[in-house]
C-alpha cells in the first residue's frame, strides 16, 4: 500500500438521494435510498465545502507532487489513506491535435487518453475509491457485474489485497478482458445472458450472501473516482474548464461522475464556468438519448446491439444522475453509428497517436458528428475522454484498420512486386 500523511479528516459529511431528497449518515447506508428504489434512490456523496476550500487550493495543488487523482484526497471519501492501492490511477495525458483543429475549424481540441490507467480503462479512477471503501467496511469478499472493463479493474485492485473478488460477466466479453480477470486471480463468472442480467444476477448474490457491491449504478463511490477525470482536466488546461466536454454513455456512471466533478470545482472555486455535457451512446444501445430526446424522466429499456461492448446497456442504471446532469448542464445526449465508431478509432490513431476500444472512440465519433453540422463556433474549445484502450478489445479494432497485413515470400523482388500491387507506384 501506498503510505501517505494522514494530516485531515475525510470531509464527506453525508449522502443524499438524488430523487427524494433524504440524507443519509457515511455509515448508514452503502448503495441505494431504500425509500426510492434501487432505480430512482440513486446517492450523491456531499462534503463540508467550507473545510475541503481549506485544503485544496491551486496552491496547494501546484506543490503537490502526487501526480495521480489521489492529489485530489481532501475532495474524496477516504477515511484511512493507509488502504490507498499502490498505483498510478489518473493524472493520464491531455493531448492537444492542432490537425483536426484545423479540419473542423475550432479553438482548441483536446483528447484525455484514460486508456493509460493501469487496467486500460476510465473504470480504474472508480475502482481505487470502491476498493479503499471496502477494506475500510471490512469485508471479505467483493463483486460487480460488468461487460468488461470494470470487471478487469476491479480485479486489478483487489489483488493487491487480502480480498476474495467474484466477477458477474456477460458470456460474450471481449476475449482480451477476460484474460485481464484471469491474470489477477478473481473468480470469474460469464453468465449466459446480457449485461443487464449479469447485473441482476450480480445484486441477487450480492444481498445473497452479503458482499460488497462495486457495481455501476447502486454504489456511490464509484461517482467520487470518476469525478476525479474532470478535476484533472480543469487543472491540466489552468483551470479554464472546455465549452465543450464528450462522454462515451452505457449506464451514465462515468457522465454523471465527471459532471458532478466540474460542480465540486465550481463551488470550491477553482473554476469560474461549468462546460456543457455531451454524451455519447451507440445508435443500437441508445436509451438514453430517446429518453432526453421526449423529455422523460426515465429510459425505457432495450436489447442492446453494437460494436461497443462497453457501453452495450439496455437498462442504464445511473440513468437519474445522467438524465440530470445533461440538463442542468445544458448539454445533449446524441447516437453515433458502429461505422461512425469504427471511424473514430481510424481518426483517433492517425491523428491523435490515441488506441482506442470501440466504447472509448465513441465519444470522439459524437465530436465529430456535432462538428459536421457545424454546430462549433471558432473559437469553443472542446475536449474528449477516451475511456479504454483499443488493446482490451482488438478483434473489434481491427475492423478500423483501412487495410490488414501483406504475406510475402523471403525474398525482395516479392516484397517489391507485393508493394506494387499494392499502392500502384512502387517501386
Amino acid at each position: 500500500m501506498r503510505r501517505y500523511k494522514k494530516t485531515t479528516r475525510s470531509y464527506a459529511t453525508y449522502l443524499n438521494c438524488v430523487s427524494c431528497g433524504k440524507e443519509y449518515r457515511p455509515d448508514e447506508i452503502d448503495y441505494t435510498c431504500p425509500d426510492c428504489g434501487p432505480w430512482a434512490g440513486t446517492l450523491e456523496i456531499c462534503y463540508d465545502y467550507s473545510a475541503v476550500k481549506r485544503q485544496l487550493t491551486r496552491e496547494s495543488l501546484r506543490k503537490n507532487r502526487d501526480f495521480s487523482h489521489w492529489r485530489y484526497l481532501p475532495i474524496l471519501p477516504v477515511n484511512n489513506p493507509d488502504f490507498i492501492p499502490n498505483l498510478r490511477v489518473g493524472w493520464t495525458p491531455l493531448y492537444r491535435s492542432a490537425m483536426i483543429e484545423r479540419e473542423l475549424g475550432v479553438g482548441s481540441i483536446w483528447i484525455k487518453d484514460d486508456g493509460q490507467n493501469p487496467s486500460a480503462s476510465y473504470k480504474d479512477r472508480a475502482s481505487s475509491v470502491a476498493v479503499v471503501r471496502a477494506l475500510e467496511k471490512g469485508v471479505q469478499t467483493v463483486t460487480a457485474a460488468s461487460t468488461g472493463n470494470a470487471a478487469a479493474s476491479w480485479a486489478l485492485m483487489t489483488a493487491l489485497t487480502d480480498l476474495e473478488a467474484v466477477i458477474f460477466v456477460p458470456e460474450r466479453s471481449p476475449k482480451a478482458k477476460l484474460a485481464q480477470l484471469a491474470l489477477y486471480g478473481a473468480t470469474v463468472l460469464q453468465v449466459k445472458g446480457s449485461y443487464d442480467q449479469a447485473f441482476d444476477l450480480c445484486c441477487q448474490a450480492a444481498e445473497k450472501w452479503g458482499w460488497y457491491n462495486r457495481s455501476t449504478g447502486i454504489n456511490p463511490y464509484l461517482g467520487e473516482g470518476k469525478k476525479t477525470g474532470a478535476l484533472e482536466l480543469c487543472e491540466q488546461l489552468n483551470w479554464q474548464p472546455p465549452d465543450y466536454l464528450f462522454v462515451s454513455v452505457g449506464d451514465g456512471c462515468i457522465f454523471q461522475g465527471v459532471w458532478k466533478g466540474f460542480r465540486d470545482l465550481y463551488r470550491l472555486g477553482l473554476i469560474d464556468r461549468l462546460p456543457r455535457m455531451i454524451g455519447v451512446q451507440a445508435q443500437g444501445s441508445a436509451p438514453l438519448v430517446t429518453a432526453w430526446e421526449t423529455g422523460s424522466d426515465r429510459a425505457e429499456s432495450i436489447i442492446p446491439r453494437t460494436i461497443a461492448d462497453s457501453i452495450s446497456v439496455g437498462s442504464p442504471r445511473d440513468q437519474i444522475k445522467a438524465l440530470k446532469a445533461v440538463r442542468e448542464s445544458d448539454g445533449q445526449f446524441i447516437s453515433v453509428s458502429d461505422q461512425e465508431i469504427l471511424a473514430a478509432i481510424r481518426g483517433l490513431a492517425r491523428k491523435v497517436g490515441v488506441m482506442a476500444e470501440p466504447a472509448g472512440a465513441a465519444a470522439f465519433a459524437g465530436m465529430m458528428k456535432i462538428a459536421n453540422q457545424c454546430k462549433f463556433k471558432t473559437s469553443d474549445s472542446i475536449a474528449v475522454i477516451v475511456t479504454g484502450h483499443g488493446l482490451k478489445d482488438i478483434e473489434s479494432v481491427m475492423h478500423a484498420a483501412p487495410r490488414q497485413s501483406l504475406l510475402v515470400e523471403n525474398d525482395l523482388q516479392d516484397v517489391a512486386d507485393c508493394l506494387s500491387r499494392e499502392t500502384r507506384q512502387f517501386p
